[in-house]
């Protein structure tokens, strides 16, 4: 299916946003980097926040994606998957494009909880927790939940440090706690 006006308008406006920031870029970067009239993204959006929450849309479909695929390509057990997510952010890490986490910088932009955006951006970090969840009652590991969220904190905590770049390598350093959980579940309580 061709992509409309509008998917390439949220396409480039991802990008813009997580390369800029949400505060930093305005309306008139929007329009003379994605070479979209002023008119006719308000024609598809009515405010940037609508826009936003389309690009933060787009984003967690794409990191989710991607992300779950890749575990899936690197390991070939639950476990192994669980393991695999710190060599795919390894991976992303060491990408020129990365830029630390888009939902973070959401969430540090627009701080109210109840905030829309803070929300969306929110969700996704649930979203992602779910799954890590699945992931490990699959594997058969005593308290799923409580792994899932440990392991979402060492993730979390290792995108924040690559962007900050206080660490040679905070995938491999996240990843030696995850086999340590991993190997002693109990651990995790």
């Amino acid at each position: 299916m061709r992509p409309t006006k509008r998917d390439e308008l949220v396409r480039k406006a991802t990008d813009i946003f997580y390369r800029n920031g949400f505060q930093a870029s305005g309306m008139d970067m929007l329009v003379a980097e994605t070479g979209i009239s002023k008119t006719s993204i308000y024609k598809h959006f009515r405010t940037k926040e609508e826009l936003i929450l389309a690009t933060l849309k787009l984003r967690d479909e794409h990191i989710r994606g991607w992300l779950f695929r890749r575990m899936q390509e690197l390991g070939s057990t639950p476990r192994e998957q669980l393991i695999a997510m710190f060599d795919a952010l390894g991976e992303w890490f060491s990408e020129p494009t990365f830029r630390g986490c888009m939902f973070a910088k959401a969430t540090s932009e627009y701080q109210d909880a109840d905030h829309p955006i803070n929300r969306q951006a929110a969700g996704h970090v649930e979203k992602l927790t779910d799954r890590i969840r699945e992931l490990a009652e699959e594997a058969g590991l005593p308290d799923p939940a409580t792994l899932a969220r440990q392991l979402t904190l060492l993730k979390e905590g290792a995108v924040v440090l690559a962007m900050l770049g206080h660490t040679s390598s905070p995938a491999r350093d996240a990843k030696a706690v995850a086999v340590r959980l991993l190997s002693d579940p109990g651990a995790s309580s």
